[in-house]
């Protein structure tokens, strides 16, 4: 299907990069599915160390020391200890009467609303560490950049990621040309781009399993470049060096993550 022959998104939601814009960033000839790296070249990269108690709620101070890169490394070392069996089991009640009065997380993350993605729980965090949002197919909308400006600008989180995932429903909806509702029908029709920029073998079907992953790692990486077309603050705060914009693919199978190329 052509970009032009796409009904145009409701205008309540987000103006999305078509095909030409990609080519313009550079995207159109990305070689869909290829990680950066598995976090860091040859490995994973040393874990983020916990600052004070490894239950605390993230603090103002511990914010405003941290770095973005560092933020991303915290993400990282939680799922290390997810993927690990790991994980910290703390006190959420307490954590939630902590952080009462005020809120100061380290980082954002825009996921899918699968239920296997939890981003709390994949990355072993805690109540008032990162501000999250879920869509369907984590695909940033108005009312979603406009959260992320708030929690980067306002609220002073260093990072933001864009989280897909293996197995995903949404993708596999947008790949078959789903129409359920308006409201669906619209939001499936947000992640034509990532379709379309993605080379494809075969059929173009859900049930073509190559194609499906790499249409999801190819919508994280249109997600990414959606925020900063769309945000004039992210935008500016990346290029000053005070926030990282990350993609990533969590693979439900392996419970492994992959950073991805994103081009930022």
């Amino acid at each position: 299907m052509c970009d032009s022959c796409l009904p145009p998104p409701p205008a309540a939601r987000l103006m999305r990069p078509n095909r030409r814009h990609l080519l313009a960033l550079g995207l159109g000839g990305v070689v869909l599915g290829a990680p950066l790296r598995a976090f860091a070249e040859g490995g994973a990269p040393e874990a983020a160390a916990l600052t004070g108690d490894e239950c605390a709620p993230f603090n103002a101070g511990m914010q405003a020391v941290m770095t973005p890169d560092e933020a991303v490394e915290r993400l990282i070392a939680g799922h290390q200890r997810f993927q690990a069996g790991a994980s910290l089991q703390c006190d959420l009640r307490a954590e939630a009467l902590a952080t009462a009065e005020k809120q100061t997380p380290f980082a954002c993350i825009l996921s899918c609303i699968d239920s296997r993605v939890a981003p709390e729980l994949i990355f072993n965090q805690q109540i008032g560490d990162i501000f999250c949002a879920r869509v369907a197919g984590n695909v940033p909308t108005t009312e979603i950049v406009g959260s992320f400006e708030y929690a980067t600008k306002v609220a002073g989180a260093k990072a933001i990621m864009v989280l897909g995932h293996s197995h995903c429903g949404a993708v596999k909806g947008a790949i078959d040309e789903a129409e359920v509702g308006d409201n669906l029908t619209d939001l499936l029709r947000l992640m034509e781009p990532a379709i379309q920029v993605t080379p494809l073998e075969g059929e173009r079907s859900s049930h073509n399993h190559p194609f499906v992953e790499a249409v999801a790692q190819a919508n994280v990486r249109v997600g990414v470049q959606t925020l900063l077309m769309m945000s004039a603050v992210i935008r500016e705060l990346v290029e000053a060096g005070e926030l990282r914009l990350v993609g990533a693919y969590y693979d439900i199978d392996t419970l492994e993550l992959r950073l991805l190329e994103t081009g930022t």
